[in-house]
């Protein structure tokens, strides 16, 4: 065990190509970055091309880098699902095998659970029970939802089970308290979806409504041991950025902040590298997701990315000889297709550092689980069993 730090990024639903099974997730065609490339008509990503971005996969705009400074990859992902959850899992070293529940978009939840929510939170009836886009759904049923207090429940494509409400009708403990409620005593079973999230949001009349920053997600908790918890118990400082606490259920963690945004996890990344010395800062960027992916705004997906772009030179500027860059995603999102959901996609990997290897091309790895055992490799500990590590090919000059 050694004094190491890693920044693993996740850039959230950036995906690099539809996966072999595919067709099973009615996301045939599906390729985050490249489809987004191609609508703009080629991205500007510099510095993510001299990492080797555009050596993964054909980008238009981002072209192959011969010398690249950064080792470069994609994973496949094993775990039955599409979702931020089970890609985050994953990633650290914990495979899902049983999907997390999906419902109808048009029927939503059955009444078993619908009725249950009803008597055990006392909220007298609900709104919605639909799949939909949570922008639009506040904006139909909020000025209902003002004049009969019932809670907005809806679902997606994803394993989720979403509340919104306006903040002036419940306060946010309360919206939290139904959401805890849902999650502990009626979400489980046959029904332990993936992830309960708490909507709140503002605004007087339909067309006017938003939803605030005060989100909550209330996920599964992990069924076995992380990546994450292998090095808490080491000692070693792991910090959630963004909603990485949400995800895992705040298990593996020492020290948690909530971003809401991209810039305000990038902020904080640079904030925990120059306040740690030592540990795994795990961040989640995740507009390219929440808010351009699901609604189909590539013009702003490809903004987001040219924006990070921009960025890394800070973060590289703050590493040491021995800090490790990670930077990855947890599925696709492709803003270009007809669907507004996840992607069943590969993840890109890249992988940067002042004292390692550069230009060396990993492969296509055989599962996210890999990520999980190289990060257990560099700090020298034993990893999940799970994964590949690809330490060995990039450690050393």
């Amino acid at each position: 065990m050694i004094d190491q730090r890693v920044f693993l990024i996740i850039i959230d639903g950036v995906g690099v190509g539809a996966l072999p099974d595919a067709a099973r997730y009615h996301d045939e065609g599906s390729n985050t970055l490249a489809n987004t490339a191609k609508k703009v008509h080629g991205l500007h990503l510099p510095n993510l091309q001299k990492l080797g971005l555009g050596n993964i996969i054909p980008i238009e705009g981002v072209p192959v880098e011969t010398k690249s400074i950064g080792n470069f990859g994609k994973a496949v992902e094993v775990s039955v699902g599409k979702d931020s959850t089970t890609g985050h899992w994953e990633i650290m070293g914990l495979i899902n095998e049983h999907p997390f529940p999906t419902y109808p978009p048009a029927d939503g939840f059955p009444d078993e659970i619908i009725d249950a929510f009803i008597e055990k939170t006392g909220c007298k009836g609900v709104l919605g029970n639909k799949a939909a886009s949570g922008t639009e759904i506040i904006n139909e049923l909020g000025e209902e939802h003002l004049k009969t207090h019932f809670p907005i429940v809806y679902t997606s494509a994803d394993s989720v089970f979403q509340i919104a409400t306006h903040e002036k009708i419940y306060s946010l403990e309360k919206l939290y308290e139904m959401c805890e409620i849902a999650r502990n005593e009626i979400l489980t079973g046959i029904h332990r979806v993936g992830r309960v999230i708490a909507r709140p949001f503002i605004g007087d009349k339909n067309g006017d409504f938003q939803r605030t920053s005060a989100r909550k997600d209330f996920s599964v908790n992990p069924p076995s041991q992380t990546i994450m918890d292998l090095l808490k118990n080491q000692g070693i400082p792991v910090i959630g950025v963004g909603k990485i606490e949400d995800l895992f259920s705040f298990q593996g963690i020492t020290e948690s902040i909530h971003t809401p945004h991209n810039p305000e996890t990038m902020d904080m990344i640079l904030s925990f590298s120059s306040k740690i010395d030592r540990g795994l800062i795990f961040a989640n960027l995740p507009d390219f997701d929440t808010l351009w992916g699901h609604r189909n705004n590539y013009k702003a997906f490809a903004k987001g990315l040219e924006e990070f772009d921009g960025w890394l030179p800070e973060l590289f500027e703050r590493v040491t000889e021995s800090d490790i860059v990670i930077i990855t995603a947890d599925h696709g999102c492709d803003p270009t297709t007809k669907s507004t959901d996840h992607s069943r996609e590969y993840i890109p990997i890249l992988v940067y550092g002042k004292g390692i290897r550069s230009g060396v091309d990993i492969g296509i790895r055989k599962t996210f689980a890999d990520i999980g055992a190289t990060i257990a490799d560099i700090f020298q500990i034993q990893g999940t069993g799970k994964g590949a590590s690809f330490w060995n090919l990039i450690n050393g000059v």
